[in-house]
């Protein structure tokens, strides 16, 4: 996908471009070149390394057929529909129902779904869920998705240290522009690249909800997992999201459970217009009868796995695990 490809060069351009300029308002000629340095290795190892980090960064563990054999039998019908090479699975410990997608490209690709949302979504909703997350992996948004969380995260730290160095009287005469480079460096760059991240962030997650709803086949599955999962996650602290927002966009709803409105301040479209647009959608399918895609045939059942029988931890044996 050529235009992906480009949005992602485009991306990484802008963001390595405030990444350089912080470092150009605070130390001058040489601050340029050290913060361009910083921000080609930054940019290397988020293209190698970001499905690491992330799936690290939320505690993510990743869960075998044996652990979890119709989650993955789920995972590998969807799939097939969606002509992709059959991604690893992993589950996060946390009650919030959410999930996200990663990996550079679709035979390095990770799909993590909460234990939240094994335990609130029925086999349908979850499809829709899933199918979203593989939507993403095959226009290989997540190569861009998970290199924004990397290098936006980078500038916030980048930031929060320039901060942190200007009150406990680090040289203030730095740069052409003194204090006043430093205060655009801490306000103004982490806001601009939020903006870069966030704008981009949103455009993705429409186009995934009507490809993710072709390869289940059937909008309204979609349509009704988000309405769950908007209302709970909303009410749901979840920490590890808390501590890590410039990676909230991965997921399929904001896991930030702050109040925010349907505009560039806001990592995802408002949730009522992409479950309008999907059931939009289903109608469109309904009018075009045998044209429309195949609804996956799927078991009325939840994805269950070992832990979810005897609620112990395979690894440790004791009274709780993943699910619990």
């Amino acid at each position: 996908m050529p235009s992906n490809f480009a949005r992602t060069g485009l991306l990484l351009v802008v963001l390595t471009g405030i990444f350089v300029a912080m470092g150009a308002l605070v130390g001058g000629r040489e601050g340029m070149v050290i913060a361009f340095v910083i921000a080609l290795g930054t940019n290397a190892f988020a293209y190698w390394n970001s499905d690491t980090v992330v799936l690290k960064m939320f505690k993510a563990q990743e869960v075998t057929p044996a652990d979890a054999p119709q989650l993955h039998q789920l995972v590998q019908s969807l799939s097939a529909r969606a002509e992709l090479p059959m991604p690893r699975v992993y589950v996060i410990n946390t009650p919030q129902p959410n999930a996200f997608a990663t990996g550079r490209n679709p035979q390095r690709s990770a799909v993590a779904v909460s234990t939240g949302l094994l335990d609130t979504l029925s086999t349908q909703e979850l499809a829709g869920v899933v199918a979203h997350e593989l939507a993403h992996i095959r226009n290989r948004d997540t190569l861009t998705m998970t290199l924004a969380a990397t290098i936006a995260g980078a500038i916030s730290m980048f930031a929060n240290v320039l901060q942190f160095g200007y009150l406990f009287g680090t040289r203030r005469d730095n740069g052409k522009l003194g204090w006043l480079g430093v205060l655009a460096a801490v306000l103004i760059a982490p806001f601009a690249a939020m903006l870069v991240q966030m704008a981009i962030s949103r455009s993705r997650e429409y186009e995934a909800d009507r490809i993710g709803a072709a390869v289940c086949g059937n909008p309204l599955w979609l349509a009704s997992a988000l309405e769950r999962i908007h209302t709970i996650a909303h009410n749901t602290p979840y920490p590890e999201a808390e501590m890590a927002p410039a990676a909230a966009h991965l997921f399929i709803v904001n896991p930030l459970t702050g109040r925010g409105m349907d505009n560039l301040f806001t990592t995802h479209p408002n949730i009522e217009n992409r479950i309008s647009e999907l059931r939009k959608l289903a109608q469109e399918w309904q009018q075009a009868g045998a044209d429309a895609p195949r609804p996956l045939d799927i078991v009325q059942n939840r994805p269950t796995s070992i832990w979810d029988r005897d609620r112990g931890s395979p690894a440790s044996g004791q009274g709780r695990g993943p699910w619990g």
